[in-house]
């Protein structure tokens, strides 16, 4: 790990460059054929159990390799069928999925409605503490119709339903009695699992069972390179076909190379300095929360490290992306003194240490950001400490609602509409460290109907609330950006969903 003190505050900020070697792994393990795709990730995967899976960046789309949902978003975010060949709505309590018949596992099992049902009630039952949980709070029951007929029966209206399980993935039931899916693979997917080094690597070899719409590659690797110099020396040498999250100069070199290539295309991810508003000093303190809003001057850190190229969040933690957008609301302004004024009022001991975590290697220039973050609030009187870790030790406790006072992180959701990423601070979600009685009554209500009139004007009320409450400091939209070896091609996309199905070879 590398720590940098950048001395960053005020309008002052000087852009960070750390030199870092190129550490590659065995070039066994990053060997480039034609038949073979390497693909560079910033950090590791965290499970391979896609019921408890949640980045979409990392374990949601490895998970995609190895198994099959009902629905997925394409490179152009539409929503396309996979097990599912149609799919409706059966008034205002019910959808149903009509599936493709003779999908089956590699021992011979079909996968089928019954199949679907046990998947779907396996991440409903408390016991099985899966993540995933709270996309199902609205199942009232799931009806095997026939076997390749499933209903799912809602409490009321649920219309991203269909979005939702754009992210659910079906296991054996069968092979499940004896196997940890955590660490194991046993899908219908486009590839099986050949070997899994945990912060290392993944190695995925062709599924022969497959029958779908097939990749132009008979083996994928997926190597871990936090260090952003390492994942750019990896593509300029050929070593990896595709990369994420590369420096704006490295990107401009590298288009200027001739080498690999190289862009950017606007995001979905917001990046936010998230509040545990459960515990003190942010609990019960909308002052102390709004006055770290005030204190960042976010124009700074577009200019200063992100080269002009991301926005400033205005007030939400969604883009003009999303559906449930709210146009209305503005940035919060930087005003250094209104922040002062605030802490004053906010009852804060003058000294109290207020921790920042950063969770290395998964997001865009998370380092940069929070040096200029914690200089900015150092400059209003905060005694704010960076502690800096990788990203895997962190999601773990931060999973199980043990975030510490602040954490810097990006935020995005597949589904591009505001009940999955507003659901993220709904007060039923265990990573959602907000807990406000107007903000989930605006979501549900959102939530409760199918007339998208109706649905913006709850979720114009759930995003006020949040402006408002102030449970993160809104910061920016982030670029993302890549790179590609010359023998590939990729659609660039900016939802995170990392597909070797969307690669074609040159």
């Amino acid at each position: 790990m590398i720590n940098m003190s950048c001395g960053l505050s005020g309008h002052q900020v000087r852009r960070c460059v750390v030199a870092a070697g190129t550490v590659l792994a065995s070039s066994a393990a990053l060997s480039a054929h034609a038949e073979t795709l390497t693909i560079a990730l910033s950090s590791s995967v965290n499970t391979l159990d896609p019921t408890q899976a949640q980045v979409v960046g990392t374990d949601v789309s490895i998970a995609a390799h190895f198994y099959s949902s009902l629905v997925a978003r394409d490179a152009d975010s539409k929503l396309v069928g996979v097990l599912a060949e149609k799919w409706y709505p059966e008034g205002d309590s019910a959808w149903v999925f009509d599936l493709k018949a003779g999908v089956t596992f590699a021992g011979g099992e079909a996968l089928d409605a019954a199949v679907v049902k046990w998947n779907i009630d396996r991440i409903r039952n408390p016991e099985t503490k899966s993540r995933n949980r709270a996309w199902f709070d609205p199942v009232s029951e799931v009806e095997v119709v026939s076997p390749t007929r499933v209903k799912i029966h809602t409490k009321g209206a649920y219309p991203t339903l269909p979005d939702q399980l754009s992210m659910i993935f079906f296991l054996s039931p069968k092979w499940m009695e004896r196997h940890n899916p955590a660490t194991e693979v046993y899908g219908t997917g486009e590839f099986k699992l050949k070997q899994f080094v945990a912060g290392d690597r993944l190695l995925l070899e062709k599924n022969e069972t497959y029958r779908g719409v097939a990749s132009p590659f008979s083996d994928v690797v997926f190597k871990v390179i936090p260090e952003p110099s390492a994942r750019v020396a990896a593509v300029s040498t050929g070593e990896a076909d595709l990369a994420f999250d590369i420096p704006l100069e490295e990107v401009d070199r590298l288009k200027k190379g001739g080498k690999a290539g190289a862009g950017w295309v606007p995001s979905s991810r917001s990046m936010v300095v998230r509040m545990n508003t459960n515990k003190p000093p942010f609990a019960n303190n909308v002052k102390l929360r709004q006055a770290m809003n005030y204190a960042i001057d976010k124009q700074a850190i577009v200019d200063g490290l992100l080269g002009g190229l991301g926005t400033i969040s205005a007030c939400q933690i969604m883009t003009p992306a999303y559906f449930g957008y709210n146009s209305d609301l503005k940035p919060y302004a930087y005003d250094p003194t209104k922040a002062k004024q605030l802490i004053k009022e906010s009852g804060l001991a003058a000294g109290t240490q207020i921790e920042l975590q950063v969770p290395m290697g998964r997001y865009f220039m998370a380092s940069e950001i929070s040096q200029v973050v914690a200089g900015q609030l150092q400059e209003v009187g905060l005694n704010v400490v960076i502690r800096e870790s990788d990203f895997s030790s962190w999601v773990q406790p931060y999973s199980r609602g043990e975030m510490g006072p602040m954490a810097l992180m990006g935020q995005a959701w597949p589904t591009l509409d505001a009940d999955g990423q507003l659901g993220l601070y709904g007060s039923k979600n265990p990573t959602a460290y907000f807990n406000n009685a107007e903000y989930d009554a605006a979501l549900a209500a959102g939530r409760g109907t199918t007339d998208p009139k109706q649905r913006l004007t709850h979720y114009r009320k759930a995003t006020e609330v949040m402006c408002n409450e102030a449970p993160v400091i809104f910061l920016v939209a982030q670029p993302f950006t890549y790179a590609t070896s010359p023998r590939v091609t990729w659609k660039a996309r900016g939802d995170d969903w990392i597909r070797a199905s969307d690669v074609m070879l040159k």
